[in-house]
């Protein structure tokens, strides 16, 4: 189907009937209309591609940039100045600094680095289960476990003390606003952060520790470099907005789905060598991944069946893609033991994420954690009670009620 043979404009994103159900539409949009025409909070119009294959060619096609800062490119926002998707995380870097950053940051996510954090991540997941179960049930898993454990972590792999980690989480929140917070509040965290950073990074610089901006301004100096401020800043944003939040909220959407089917939470304590595949399984069903990935095309290309005129901006939905029926035997169907999972909840190619081995580390931890400690955990409200989280970039559950 064609561009043009959409009449209806949609308002993007999609709501979903509950956080952790997918929008009808999308079954409808991959099969009838794969490249679709939708409406953006800015009120400015886009592409929305829904089809696995689809997203991963234009993620993987270097035509496609990430930088929406070209005048004709579609806005996510009205007045973006700051956010994930124009501020310093987005600036462009030229091809040879991109991947000389990538290979430099890369070697601090390591399997083995990934392997030696975990004994830490799990002690503090022990820690703060500790402080839910004193304060008794019902809880809520989300405030007690998933939201302060990833900034603990990205806090401590940025050198930066753990009584500052309430301004990360607030910096996290403003910085990947979509409608929640006012373009003032996002220009002052934005500006609060990076006054905040580059005064850690010059005081790195000269006390440095073992930490990432440590790292990387050691490494470069090995290379006879020195490590841009601006870099090292666009870093520890990146690290913030990408490892905070999202892995947040994910904790809280994968206890939920396997809470959700009492079925799947016993299959788990009844084997616990299925906890790798079953993260994986959550991360591919999740069906509040949140915005996804936009693109600017600087030339005239096909997609799909569809020819994309240079200047469109296009909406990669990560989220519809991995429950594509083409790409998945039975794709609607939650299977904790499917292997291989070849989902694109971490994007594909050049400016695929980084940090998705921390990302994987904290969820198996947490989950193997959860399942030692409380395997009665159960939910405090049904299902299809819970609540999402509104106005973000990224999408999540307002609170998860549990019991144990």
């Amino acid at each position: 189907m064609a561009q043009g043979d959409a009449d209806q404009l949609l308002d993007y994103p999609i709501p979903a009937p509950t956080p952790l159900e997918p929008p009808a539409e999308w079954a409808d949009l991959r099969r009838e209309c794969p490249v679709a025409r939708v409406r953006l909070p800015s009120g400015d119009e886009a592409s929305l591609l829904t089809r696995y294959e689809d997203v991963r060619q234009v993620l993987a096609d270097p035509r496609f940039s990430r930088h929406l800062s070209a005048p004709d490119a579609a806005r996510v926002t009205a007045d973006e100045s700051g956010g994930v998707f124009s501020g310093t995380l987005a600036r462009p870097m030229d091809a040879a600094t991109h991947r000389q950053w990538r290979r430099m940051v890369g070697k601090w996510f390591t399997a083995r680095r990934m392997t030696a954090l975990r004994p830490g991540i799990e002690a503090m997941a022990e820690r703060l289960i500790d402080g839910m179960v004193e304060s008794g049930a019902p809880a809520d898993l989300r405030a007690e476990l998933g939201f302060p454990l990833p900034v603990w972590v990205i806090c401590d792999m940025l050198g930066v003390p753990e009584r500052d980690r309430e301004k990360f989480a607030y910096w996290s929140d403003t910085l990947l606003s979509l409608t929640r917070y006012t373009q003032d509040e996002i220009d002052a965290a934005q500006a609060e952060f990076r006054v905040y950073m580059a005064d850690h990074i010059a005081a790195t610089r000269e006390r440095p520790g073992e930490d990432l901006v440590s790292e990387l301004i050691s490494a470069a100096a090995d290379a006879g470099h020195v490590m841009p401020d601006d870099v090292l800043l666009s870093t520890a944003q990146g690290l913030l907005v990408a490892g905070h939040e999202t892995t947040s909220n994910m904790i809280g959407k994968m206890v939920g789905m396997l809470l959700a089917d009492r079925g799947r939470w016993e299959e788990l304590l009844a084997d616990r060598s299925l906890v790798r595949t079953a993260v994986e399984e959550a991360l591919r069903m999740d069906a509040n991944g949140g915005f996804g990935l936009p693109r600017y095309i600087t030339e005239d290309t096909w997609v799909g069946e569809t020819v994309l005129a240079r200047g469109t901006t296009v909406v990669c939905s990560l989220s519809s893609a991995n429950r594509d029926e083409n790409a998945f035997t039975g794709a609607e169907t939650m299977d904790l033991r499917r292997a291989p999972n070849t989902h694109l909840a971490f994007g594909v190619g050049a400016h695929s994420c980084l940090g998705q081995a921390l990302a994987r580390t904290e969820l198996q931890a947490v989950l193997e954690v959860l399942l030692r400690r409380l395997p009665g955990l159960e939910l405090a409200v049904p299902a299809d009670e819970l609540e999402g989280l509104e106005g973000l970039v990224v999408g999540g559950l307002r609170t998860l009620p549990v019991r144990w």
